[in-house]
C-alpha cells in the first residue's frame, strides 16, 4: 500500500513543520522553494502558546532555546537618541520562569527544515506554475522541474501566496494592506546598548535594533498608504520609499538607511491582514500566513506552527477524505487565529503612534503598566511630530 503524498509550497516554518508532521503520519511529502536555499528574514519571532507543546514534541526545544535572543530589556530613545524608558522584555521574563522562546526567524526556519529533513524530499529553486484537480489528486506543474501528481497541495507560501493565487484568484482579492510597511536589514554596526532592544519613534515611524544572537537586526516600520504597483521583489524601489519615509531622521538612522542601500538581504513587505471566506477548495489547502496572515504584530510563527499539526493531525484522521480534513483543521484552527487579527490595529497604534501625543500616551501607558527593567531610566520619552 502507497503512502499517501502532498506537495507543500513554502520552505519557511508551516511548510517543514507540516512535513515533519504529515512524515510521521506515514505521508510522502514533498516541499517546493521558489528561493535557491533556506531564505528568511532575520528579524525575531517568538515561539510560544500553541505551538510550545508542538515543538516539545518535536524535541526541538534545546536547539530553539540555543539559539534564542537574549536582550534583557527594551530601551526606549528620546527624539535626540538618548536613553528614556527601560522595561523588561518577554526574553527576560522567560529566563525569569515562562516558557516561551524568541529567535531569529531564520534559525526557527533551519530548525524547522533539519527536523524534516529526513523524512521529506526538499526542492529548491523551482515554483508551481499550474494546478489542476479532480476527485482523485492535484496535476501539478513546475518552473524546472518534472509534473507531478499528488493527493493534495498545501500552500504554506506566505502572504504573497503562489497557491493562493492559482486555486483561489488574485491577491487583490484576498489581502489588506492595513497602512504600515515594514523592512528589515542585517545590522553590523556598533552597538551602544548590546542588551537591550533598543526603540526610536517619531510620529508614524519605529526606528528598532534588536541585539539578537550573533548578529543584530535593524527595522523599519512606518505609515504609509499602499504603493501601487509595488512589486515584492522590486528591491531598488523598497529602498527607494524606506529612504523618502525616514527623511531627516535623527539617531543612527541615516547609517541603518546606508546599510539598508548596500545590503543583499532587505526584507521589505506590506503590513496586511489576509481574509478568505474558506482555506480550502476541493483538495487544495492554505496554511499560515498564505490562509490567514497575522502579519508584524501577531503570533505569526506560533499560529503557523500550532497550524500544522493540526492540519496534519486532521488529514491523517480524515482516512482518504481531504475536505473532511480541511473542514475540521479550519473549524479548529481559526479559532486561534480570529483573536489574533482582530487586534492586529490595536497593536500598529502601539507599536507606531501617528502623533507626538501618541508616543508620549504608549510610553506613559508602558511606564505604568510593564515592569521596569533593573537599573533603568524611569522618565518616558516624548517623539516629536
Amino acid at each position: 500500500m502507497t503512502s499517501p503524498t502532498a506537495l507543500i509550497s513554502g520552505a519557511g516554518v508551516a511548510g517543514p513543520a507540516l512535513a515533519y508532521w504529515l512524515a510521521r503520519h506515514g505521508w510522502s511529502p514533498t516541499v517546493i522553494e521558489r528561493a535557491e536555499g533556506l531564505r528568511s528574514s532575520g528579524n525575531p519571532v517568538d515561539v510560544r502558546g500553541p505551538a510550545l507543546p508542538v515543538v516539545e514534541d518535536m524535541g526541538l526545544v534545546p536547539r530553539l532555546r540555543a539559539a534564542a535572543t537574549h536582550a534583557r530589556s527594551m530601551l526606549v530613545l528620546d527624539p535626540d537618541g538618548r536613553p528614556g524608558l527601560r522595561v523588561g522584555t518577554p526574553a527576560s521574563r522567560s529566563a525569569a520562569g515562562t516558557r516561551e522562546i524568541e529567535l531569529p526567524r531564520a534559525d526557527l526556519a533551519g530548525i524547522l527544515h533539519d527536523a524534516a529533513a529526513p523524512h521529506a524530499e526538499f526542492r529548491f529553486d523551482d515554483t508551481i506554475t499550474t494546478l489542476r484537480q479532480d476527485a482523485g489528486g492535484v496535476d501539478v506543474t513546475f518552473e524546472r522541474g518534472r509534473p507531478g501528481r499528488f493527493d493534495v497541495v498545501i500552500g504554506a507560501d506566505g502572504l504573497h501566496s503562489t497557491v493562493r493565487r492559482l486555486a483561489f484568484g488574485p491577491e487583490s482579492a484576498y489581502v489588506r494592506h492595513l497602512g504600515v510597511y515594514v523592512a528589515t536589514i542585517p545590522w553590523r554596526g556598533a552597538l551602544e546598548h548590546p542588551h537591550d532592544v533598543v526603540m526610536y519613534n517619531l510620529p508614524g515611524r519605529l526606528v528598532s535594533v534588536h541585539p539578537c544572537a550573533g548578529e543584530a537586526m535593524a527595522a523599519f516600520i512606518f505609515r504609509r498608504a499602499a504603493v501601487a504597483g509595488l512589486d515584492h521583489r522590486d528591491t531598488d524601489r523598497q529602498r527607494r520609499i524606506l529612504s523618502e519615509a525616514y527623511a531627516g531622521a535623527g539617531w543612527i538612522v541615516p547609517q541603518l538607511l546606508a546599510g539598508a542601500g548596500r545590503t543583499t538581504q532587505l526584507y521589505f513587505d506590506s503590513v496586511s491582514r489576509v481574509a478568505m471566506p474558506a482555506w480550502s477548495r476541493g483538495r487544495i489547502a492554505l496554511l499560515g500566513d498564505a490562509a490567514s496572515c497575522v502579519s508584524l504584530f501577531g503570533d505569526g510563527s506560533s499560529l503557523a506552527i500550532a497550524g500544522a499539526r493540526t492540519l496534519a493531525d486532521a488529514l491523517a484522521g480524515a482516512h482518504g477524505d481531504p475536505a473532511a480534513a480541511f473542514a475540521r483543521y479550519e473549524r479548529e484552527h481559526r479559532r486561534l487565529t480570529r483573536r489574533k487579527q482582530v487586534t492586529m490595529h490595536a497593536a500598529a497604534a502601539l507599536i507606531v503612534p501617528r502623533t507626538r501625543a501618541g508616543i508620549a500616551v504608549r510610553n506613559f501607558a508602558a511606564r505604568t503598566l510593564l515592569r521596569p527593567a533593573p537599573g533603568g531610566p524611569a522618565r518616558t520619552a516624548a517623539g516629536r511630530d
